[in-house]
Order: structure tokens, then C-alpha cells, then sequence
């Protein structure tokens, strides 16, 4: 199994994921932010949870106006950095798709992953959701860490992981999430913080009775 690292200009470490939705007629999918409860379990604030529910969407009807049904793409954004997932038909479209979603307001950092490449069959786009979902259930198994704080896709097997964590729950979750069926790459796109940090970001632990 191959593990990539990327760094960005805002101490970014890259893994592996976000909500991936399966649809057999719509080219684009949007990861779309969890709203309602989440948020309150959510380390970004709810503006910004807002903000990148936001971006899913103009950038997906954007890369809609564009290419139609041409290419099949997938846009996930956390924390106001945009993960772009997918097939297009040449490598002037990847172009593109980066520049059009570039010029979505609130878009502060894009990682473009898109492979030029036919379209994922359905069946690679199912057994896709179904390692999503089996890393999602073995990121809650796991007692040491806040399966609502990764954003998980999936694409061809590999496996983006997303969020604002400690250089711990980095550790542990691709840890975890490598040992999980059906993965065959991991990819970290993380925000790293302190553990200083983050003990500011958690919930107070429920009062007594």
C-alpha cells in the first residue's frame, strides 16, 4: 500500500477522505458539508462549515456549465480548501476544472487530483462508496479518536482523508484507515494542529449528575 504526503502552504499534511455520493446519471458529485448536528461536533465553525457547503455547489454547477457531461468530478471542500476527484477526458480539462473552481468565492486552496481517464464505471463508483463506508465504521471502532472530525473520500480505491487534527489522530487514523478492505492508497489533505489546540476545540465534558 502506497502512502502519499503532501505539504501546503498553511501546514497542510495530506490522507485520505470525504463524503462520496454515488449517482448513475449526474457527472458531478459534490461532498457536500454535514449540517444540523455535526456542526456542533464540527472544528471549523459553522460559518465556515456554511461557506464550504457553499463552494461544493457553485463549483459543481460551474464545472457543469463547462463540460456538461463530459467528465465525471467530484468536489470536496473543508475548511475552505477544495479537494477536486475524478475523471476528465484530457488534460486541458483538468486545467479547467482547477481554474474554475479557483475563481469560487471563499476558495482559499485547491488540491487537484483529477486523472485523465474515461469516466469511473458505476460498479468502481459502488465498490468506492462501499470503502468509504467500511473506513468511516473503523474510524468510529476506533475509541481514540472523532470520526466527525475526518472528511473521507474515495476514488479508484484510494483513499483522501480531510480534516483539522493532531499529528496523533494523524498517525492513528492512517493507521487505521490502511488496515481497512479495500484501500489501496491513502491520501492525508489534513490541517495539522497543536494538541494545545485542539483541547481548545473539543467539547467540555458533560457535568456529573
Amino acid at each position: 500500500m502506497r502512502i502519499s504526503l503532501r505539504h501546503g502552504s498553511l501546514n497542510l499534511a495530506l490522507l485520505a477522505c470525504s463524503l462520496l455520493q454515488v449517482s448513475g446519471c449526474a457527472p458531478i458529485v459534490i461532498g457536500g458539508a454535514v449540517m444540523g448536528g455535526l456542526v456542533a461536533t464540527d472544528r471549523r465553525t459553522t460559518g465556515t462549515v456554511v461557506e464550504d457547503e457553499g463552494i461544493e455547489i457553485k463549483a459543481a454547477m460551474r464545472i457543469r456549465d463547462n463540460l456538461g457531461d463530459r467528465a465525471h468530478v467530484n468536489v470536496t471542500s473543508f475548511n475552505r480548501q477544495v479537494l477536486i476527484t475524478g475523471e476528465v477526458p484530457a488534460a486541458q480539462d483538468k486545467q479547467l476544472v482547477e481554474k474554475v473552481v479557483a475563481e469560487v468565492e471563499n476558495v482559499r486552496n485547491i488540491v487537484n487530483e483529477l486523472e485523465v481517464l474515461g469516466n469511473a464505471s458505476f460498479t468502481q463508483r459502488s465498490n468506492d462508496s462501499l470503502v468509504t463506508g467500511r473506513v468511516k465504521a473503523a474510524l468510529v471502532d476506533a475509541q481514540d479518536l472523532f470520526a466527525n472530525s475526518f472528511k473521507i473520500v474515495t476514488e479508484r480505491g484510494t483513499v483522501y482523508m480531510m480534516g483539522r487534527v493532531s499529528q496523533r489522530e494523524q498517525k492513528r487514523a492512517t493507521e487505521v484507515i490502511s488496515a481497512t478492505s479495500g484501500v489501496q492508497r491513502v491520501v492525508r489533505i489534513l490541517e495539522i494542529v497543536s494538541e494545545e489546540e485542539l483541547a481548545r476545540m473539543l467539547p467540555p465534558p458533560a457535568a456529573k449528575k
